[in-house]
């Protein structure tokens, strides 16, 4: 049965869904957007991001054309009419169309509004299990990483210069320093057990994901400490992963072909994602 998606106020068949070519969003990558996973058909931790799309959306000056509510009931009505018991539902929103391209555009611009579900397996991940390996990849994207647009073609080059030298994904460096993972925060545990991740600013997402891990780091009393970290501190480190709202938890076994601890997922990583887990399922909506 063909995927359903909605447009513009419509549910349609996925191989009906049109938009305008002169939408700033294909034009221009003038758009933001949003995945929130699917658990046992239920929106995970979704509050938090309908907050940030509020917030990215003011940063640029971008309408949303529907109530909070009203975005909630689109994603439940696609989860059911998809049938979705695991997976996400991917939320994006342009500043919409002219009548021609321009750089410049009006403030009464309407905006195009375009979800759809996509059906994976997030919980069982034999990626989950076995870990990831990430090579080291100058962070070339613009400084306002914290709003969420679609301007991925630098994270695109990044992860496929990964895919060719046969790891599944990139830290960013910037300045010597890790910035994030190629879509997702990064995070290290130091050999006297210490979390480390970068802290909240406008180099980096202020992942949904990681919030909720930091409280359920904090609720496990592990130490934190919220800090720039170098690619050569993770390479020493006792244990390293990454987050996000489709991975959860990954960890990360090797950086730049160099095994970090004992080249498997570490304890840390794997407590933190059954905890989140387990609270995810609890608390989805």
């Amino acid at each position: 049965m063909e995927r359903i998606v909605y447009v513009n106020g419509a549910y349609v068949p996925e191989s009906e869904a049109k938009i305008s070519i002169f939408d700033r969003g294909f034009l221009f990558a003038d758009a933001v957007y949003e995945v929130t996973s699917v658990l046992d058909g239920k929106l995970v931790d979704n509050a938090g991001h309908m907050a940030r799309l509020e917030r990215s959306c003011h940063e640029l000056g971008i309408k949303i054309p529907v109530s909070a509510e009203e975005l909630v009931e689109i994603q439940r009505t696609l989860i059911k009419k998809n049938g979705v018991e695991e997976g996400g539902v991917y939320l994006q929103l342009t500043r919409g169309a002219e009548s021609d391209r321009d750089f410049s555009y009006s403030e009464d611009i309407e905006p195009t509004l375009v979800l759809f579900t996509q059906a994976k397996q997030l919980v069982n991940s034999a990626i989950a299990q076995k870990g990831i390996k990430v090579i080291s990849y100058d962070d070339i994207r613009w400084r306002r990483r914290d709003i969420k647009t679609t301007s991925l073609l630098p994270a695109c080059l990044a992860k496929h210069a990964a895919h060719a030298a046969g790891a599944s994904d990139v830290w960013l460096i910037e300045d010597g320093y890790v910035t994030e993972g190629g879509s997702s925060n990064a995070y290290i545990v130091t050999q006297e057990g210490t979390l480390v991740t970068r802290p909240l600013s406008n180099d980096i997402l202020h992942g949904i994901t990681r919030a909720a891990l930091m409280k359920l780091a904090e609720d496990s009393d592990l130490k934190i400490e919220e800090r720039l970290f170098t690619i050569e501190e993770a390479y020493a480190a006792k244990e390293a992963f990454i987050s996000s709202a489709t991975t959860f938890v990954w960890p990360v076994v090797a950086i730049d072909d160099r095994e970090i601890g004992e080249g498997k997922p570490g304890p840390v990583a794997m407590k933190l994602r059954d905890f989140y887990i387990r609270t995810a399922r609890e608390m989805a909506e």
